[in-house]
């Protein structure tokens, strides 16, 4: 449906999505044309995309530590966000199909949890990177590391 807002000159088309099974309608309010059912779900689409996106960036700011970096240069910065990167990258390989067993064998061994949400969520990032710090802190390993380079 077009709207109008009384302060704005741009045309604005609402969207309204009802997702089923009790759930509270979007109300998504765009100013991209909506001419068929097609550019309606374009939008409905491009939101849930949005929130996906969301999610990350919420995942990466509290459990890969981005929240309050404390870094002052631009270079530490940037060294923080390619490790944060490289981590992030590693964990999302470990739900590629290939590496099924793998990420199943690590839930069920360091990040045990019961209930059919546990069980049925799709991507577990938080517990994979849960697992992983417990594997890690349970048989550390037998060299280290040198920080020098992270200055």
């Amino acid at each position: 449906m077009r709207v109008q807002h009384p302060k704005h000159e741009i045309p604005l088309w609402l969207v309204v999505s009802r997702p089923g099974n009790g759930r509270e309608p979007w109300y998504l309010l765009t100013n991209e044309p909506i001419q068929t059912v097609d550019d309606a779900w374009r939008i409905v689409l491009a939101y849930a995309r949005r929130w996906l996106i969301e999610t990350t960036f919420r995942y990466t700011k509290s459990e890969l530590a981005l929240e309050s970096p404390r870094l002052w240069h631009w270079d530490n910065r940037l060294k923080l966000l390619l490790m944060v990167s490289l981590v992030y990258a590693f964990l999302l390989s470990l739900l590629n199909l290939d590496c099924q067993l793998l990420c199943d064998w690590l839930l069920r061994h360091w990040c045990h949890r019961t209930g059919k949400r546990y069980r049925e969520f799709t991507i577990p990032l938080y517990r994979l990177r849960s697992a992983i710090s417990r594997l890690w802190l349970s048989h550390p390993p037998a060299f280290s590391f040198q920080w020098e380079f992270l200055g």
